[in-house]
């Protein structure tokens, strides 16, 4: 018989949830404690009570029998499985290690303090023919252990299932108004309101429409922005390699047509902004060292991104003077299109004209930033 001690032990380090990988069911009732509500609770050894029990021993068995290291919070189906169903499947050491990966989980979440708290935003906006769906399950993950998601649920500003696509101008008429709207009805009102203290972003649409939501979103309120990756796959940041590189070519010329190419991810060669700007457009450029689309793997990278468009920002403004407009030609990551548009002053920068590439046609105007 296990002591109301050592369950109350074993229910506070399992924090209520299944011990067992990939089973999210919350334990709320335990037939031991006669609290019959929603799902069971058992408290399973892992060495079984009785010598003849699933991984039962002669001399441990009694030893361990209300000894908290040895139990585990289950639910009734993965109790089943452990003690009777696949117990070759799991010996000892596997359910001592999977009780220490999960206690750990469990201590890295109870332990971040209430401040730490950070209100979910998803945006997500059709690419090509696919719709982008950022599911919070997945995301919420991504802030452990520095935050957690306020009220346990995220924002989501997102149309699905649209007929448009990127190619067509109805799609950025609609979806630049779609983001305006959503952002001020469930964003800036409560910012307004100081609902929020925090933003945590995910955010994977069309780069225009990436920089238009950073500069909704400006620089005042403390924000993440995260990066979605494709190796591994996910939200969450590297934890080892190369630092992003970032290079700043100046126009050798100062003309009153003022390009700005952003080449982080793939390469766009100056012919193609000349076609659409005219062959006497002074061309900003930034680079990267190693581009490619997973090249932002590191929240630091993005501190230094914005440090440096803040400072072109301001060089731009003081060579063209304070008439002139910046075209932007972004081929960045997502996260840093939403920070390039985070940095911008709206009364201090100059405006922007945003471009985006269509297949057939090239660079076109799709967002202008007055």
């Amino acid at each position: 018989m296990v002591s109301v001690k050592s369950r109350q032990v074993i229910w506070g380090k399992g924090a209520g949830r299944c011990y067992l990988p990939g089973c999210n069911k919350s334990l709320i009732g335990d037939l031991v404690a006669g609290n019959e509500d929603a799902n069971f609770g058992f408290v399973a050894h892992i060495v079984a009570e009785t010598p003849t029990g699933p991984r039962g021993d002669p001399v441990r068995s009694p030893l361990l029998e209300d000894d908290p290291k040895n139990l585990m919070l289950m639910c009734g189906v993965h109790h089943k499985l452990i003690d009777l169903d696949e117990v070759k499947d799991y010996p000892e050491d596997r359910l001592l290690g999977i009780k220490a990966a999960h206690e750990r989980r469990i201590e890295i979440v109870t332990d971040i303090a209430p401040d730490r708290a950070s209100h979910v935003l998803r945006y997500g906006a059709k690419i090509g023919d696919h719709d982008s769906v950022l599911a919070f399950s997945r995301v919420r993950t991504a802030m452990l252990p520095d935050r957690f998601p306020a009220d346990g649920r995220s924002i989501g500003i997102e149309i699905t299932g649209s007929i448009a696509t990127d190619g067509e101008e109805a799609y950025w008429q609609t979806e630049v108004d779609n983001l305006v709207r959503q952002f001020e009805l469930h964003v800036r009102s409560r910012i307004s309101a100081r609902e929020i203290a925090h933003l945590s972003v995910f955010a994977l649409a069309p780069i225009p429409l990436l920089i238009r939501l950073g500069i909704l979103l400006g620089d005042i309120t403390p924000i993440d922005t995260y990066q979605l990756h494709r190796e591994p796959a996910g939200w969450i940041w590297a934890r080892n390699g190369e630092h992003a590189a970032f290079k700043v070519e100046r126009p050798s010329t100062i003309s009153k047509v003022v390009a700005l190419k952003l080449a982080l991810s793939a390469d766009i060669t100056e012919d193609r902004i000349r076609s659409v700007l005219g062959g006497d457009a002074s061309i900003w450029s930034v680079t990267a060292v190693s581009p490619g689309n997973d090249m932002m793997r590191y929240p630091e990278d993005l501190v230094e991104f914005r440090g440096l468009i803040r400072k072109l920002n301001n060089e731009i403004k003081t060579l063209h003077g304070a008439d002139a407009r910046i075209h932007v030609f972004p081929a960045i990551p997502a996260s840093c299109a939403v920070d390039f548009g985070r940095v911008r002053m709206p009364k201090a920068d100059l405006p922007l004209s945003i471009y985006d590439e269509v297949r057939t046609r090239g660079f076109v105007r799709r967002v202008d930033v007055d």
